[in-house]
C-alpha cells in the first residue's frame, strides 16, 4: 500500500512537470505577447518590459528560470516556512499571482464542489432507478433527460437559464460579489457531469445485479434494500468514481465559460481572461494548480477503490 501510494505520488511530480513543459513551451510559440495591445507601445518600451521579466532571454532558460523560482525552501529553525511557492507576479496588472489565486479560487471551489456534489447524488440516484425498472416509463424519462444534457453544451444551458429565470421571469438576482446567489451557475455546471454519472450508474447497476452473488442473496432470502443496496450499489460506484475523481478537479477550477456567463469571479474566468491577455504567469500559475488538483484527485480515487471493493489489491 505504501509502495504503490509513494510510486503514484512520485508519477503525479513527473506528471505536473510534463504538463508545465508543454503548456509554457507552447504558449511561447502563439505569435504575440503579454506587451502587445492595441495601442501599440514603442520598440524601446517592449524591449524594456521584456528584459524587466526575461522574456528576452531563450525560451528553455525562460523555462528553467520559472520552474526554479517556483519553489522556494526556507530555514524551519528560523521561524521560515519549509515551502513556500511563488508563482511571480502578473505581467498585466503587476499583482501577486498567488493573491489572485487565494481570492478567486474559494469562489470556483464553491461553485465546483455544489456542482459535484448533485451531480454525484443525483446521477447515482438516477441511474440506480433507471436500472432497476428497466424498460418502464420511469427509466425512459431518466434516459431521455440524461441524453438531452449530455448532448446540450454547458454554455448553451447556462445562457437559457439566464434569460429565463434571470431576465424574464426575475426568480433569481444576477450574480453579483455582495449578493452571490449560485442557484443558476450550479446547475449549469452539474448537468452534463449528473447526466453521464447516470448513465455510468445505470450501466454499472445492470451489471451489478446480474451477478452470481446477487443470485445467491435472492435465494437466501436477502431483503430487496439490503441487497441494492449493501451490494449491488456498493459494486457499481467503481465506474463512478473513476469518473468523478478528475471531474471534481476539473469543475473546480474549469469552469471557465460558466463564470464568464455569470460574470463570476472565480479563479475560471481569471483564466480565461489570462490566455486572451496572453498573461504568460497567469497561464502558468493557473495551470499547475489544475494539474496538481487533477494529479491528486486520481490518486484519491484510486485508493478509494479498495474501501469500496476490498477485493482490489495494490501491486
Amino acid at each position: 500500500m505504501v509502495k504503490y501510494v509513494v510510486k503514484r505520488l512520485l508519477l503525479a511530480i513527473v506528471t505536473v512537470l510534463i504538463i508545465c513543459a508543454i503548456t509554457f513551451f507552447a504558449m511561447h510559440a502563439v505569435p504575440g505577447g503579454p506587451f502587445n495591445r492595441e495601442k501599440a507601445l514603442s520598440e524601446a518600451t517592449i524591449n524594456a518590459l521584456n528584459a524587466r521579466y526575461g522574456l528576452d532571454r531563450p525560451v528553455w532558460q525562460q523555462f528553467l528560470s520559472y520552474m526554479g523560482n517556483i519553489l522556494h525552501f526556507g530555514n524551519v529553525f528560523k521561524g521560515e516556512k519549509f515551502l513556500e511557492l511563488d508563482f511571480g507576479v502578473s505581467l498585466k496588472n503587476g499583482r501577486e499571482i498567488s493573491d489572485i489565486i487565494s481570492e478567486s479560487f474559494p469562489i470556483s471551489a464553491r461553485l465546483g464542489v455544489s456542482a459535484m456534489a448533485i451531480a454525484l447524488v443525483l446521477g447515482s440516484v438516477f441511474g440506480s432507478t433507471a436500472a432497476l425498472m428497466r424498460n418502464k416509463l420511469p427509466d425512459r424519462l431518466i434516459v431521455f433527460f440524461s441524453t438531452l444534457f449530455t448532448a446540450v453544451p454547458s454554455f448553451v444551458l447556462a445562457t437559457l437559464l439566464l434569460l429565463v429565470f434571470c431576465n424574464k421571469l426575475g426568480w433569481f438576482p444576477a450574480w453579483t460579489p455582495k449578493n452571490p446567489n449560485y442557484v443558476l451557475p450550479v446547475i449549469s455546471l452539474a448537468a452534463y457531469p449528473m447526466a453521464y454519472i447516470t448513465r455510468l450508474s445505470k450501466t454499472s447497476m445492470l451489471d451489478a445485479l446480474s451477478q452470481d452473488y446477487i443470485r445467491t442473496a435472492r435465494a437466501k432470502g436477502v431483503s430487496k434494500f439490503k441487497m441494492i443496496f449493501k451490494h449491488a450499489l456498493r459494486n457499481s460506484l467503481i465506474p463512478v468514481i473513476t469518473y468523478a475523481g478528475p471531474q471534481i478537479a476539473y469543475i473546480i477550477t474549469g469552469s471557465m465559460v460558466i463564470e464568464t456567463i455569470f460574470t463570476i469571479g472565480g479563479l475560471g474566468s481569471k483564466f480565461v481572461s489570462a490566455i486572451t491577455n496572453r498573461d504568460y504567469t497567469m497561464i502558468m500559475a493557473t495551470t499547475i494548480f489544475l494539474a496538481t488538483l487533477m494529479v491528486v484527485a486520481t490518486v484519491i480515487c484510486d485508493l478509494l477503490y479498495k474501501a469500496v471493493d476490498p477485493r482490489i489489491q495494490y501491486d
